[in-house]
């Protein structure tokens, strides 16, 4: 087995060449939407989410899967805001102008190859209606396009980036292309110009140990909240995209424990600095007692919807 890089442009092949296939994506529809609560100032907040369909993410993150529902070839014009028309009119139900809007789109609302500049106009009058707008962005890309098309929204905007760790070596093995430093640079620019920052972070990326993962996610927590962060998003790494997989077999990953993801959301709700969330997204593969895995979910959503810690789960079995 080919061990992982250590030059970027070699890791880009090695993740590559480990890929399972993409799934078949129309380019005129989302490839999913749904609508969630988020805890608000005065109560639980409707947020309108949907997954645009758009060209690949240029970077290659050795543990992203987000590829899996992307196309190789860009977007025509129009398409996007296509797809936004479509998903907000399969949520009868939802007040905008009481609802918050989530547009992610596996990488960069402001890579031109992703998403046309020439939609923007389009995209943000779509959003116009709703109480604040979530996009996601590469710190690369955080720049005019960005602040252009919040001038355009007239609503609150917040941009969505990945940190993943704070550990820098960590970090640069990712292949995320992004350092400490360019990452506190884009975020001093969002707030400069008046846009929200929430933050990506993983427990337990590659190369740590159960005990550094939480570690680490509770040390990334504060550098996020130190460049200005509102809202943090806690994800459980996990394998299935080839190249995670690879590492998993070589003994470079291992998935982290529900009770880390716990004690990483205890930690960031315990620093009152904002919200913070667990991703719970198929959180069932990372279960490992059968006695308590429920319980233990469970109490993680409560803490999601609530951003108070709960008592414990007592577990006789693990």
């Amino acid at each position: 087995m080919a061990p992982y890089p250590d030059a970027s442009p070699d890791r880009d092949r090695w993740i590559l060449d480990r890929r399972p296939a993409r799934n078949r994506l129309d380019p005129r529809l989302p490839y999913a939407f749904f609508v969630e609560q988020e805890p608000g100032p005065s109560g639980p907040v409707d947020v309108a989410t949907i997954f645009l369909t758009n060209r690949e993410c240029p970077w290659r993150c050795v543990m992203c899967d987000l590829w899996r529902n992307t196309l190789e070839e860009s977007v025509p014009v129009g398409a996007v805001p296509e797809q936004i028309r479509h998903a907000l009119a399969e949520m009868p139900g939802l007040v905008p102008e009481r609802a918050e809007l989530k547009l992610y789109n596996a990488g960069s609302l402001f890579d031109r190859r992703a998403v046309p500049a020439e939609d923007d106009e389009a995209i943000a009058r779509l959003a116009s209606t709703f109480q604040k707008t979530i996009v996601e962005c590469h710190p690369a890309l955080v720049g005019r396009r960005c602040f252009e098309f919040q001038e355009r929204l007239g609503r609150p905007l917040e941009v969505a980036m990945g940190l993943e760790t704070a550990h820098p070596e960590v970090l640069e093995r990712l292949n995320k292309r992004m350092t400490l430093d360019s990452f506190r640079r884009a975020a001093s620019m969002l707030g400069e110009n008046g846009v929200g920052l929430r933050v990506f972070i993983l427990v337990r990326p590659p190369w740590m140990t159960e005990a550094e993962g939480l570690e680490w996610a509770r040390r990334s927590l504060d550098f996020a909240f130190d460049c200005g962060a509102s809202t943090c998003c806690l994800i459980p790494t996990r394998g299935g995209n080839g190249a995670m997989d690879a590492l998993e077999a070589a003994g470079e990953f291992a998935p982290p424990s529900l009770s880390s993801l716990e004690a990483a959301l205890e930690y960031g709700l315990s620093l009152g600095a904002g919200r913070v969330f667990a991703d719970l997204w198929d959180v069932e593969a990372i279960a490992r007692c059968p006695a308590c895995s429920g319980p233990r979910i469970q109490r993680l959503r409560e803490m999601n919807a609530t951003q108070r810690v709960p008592a414990a789960v007592d577990c006789g079995s693990c």
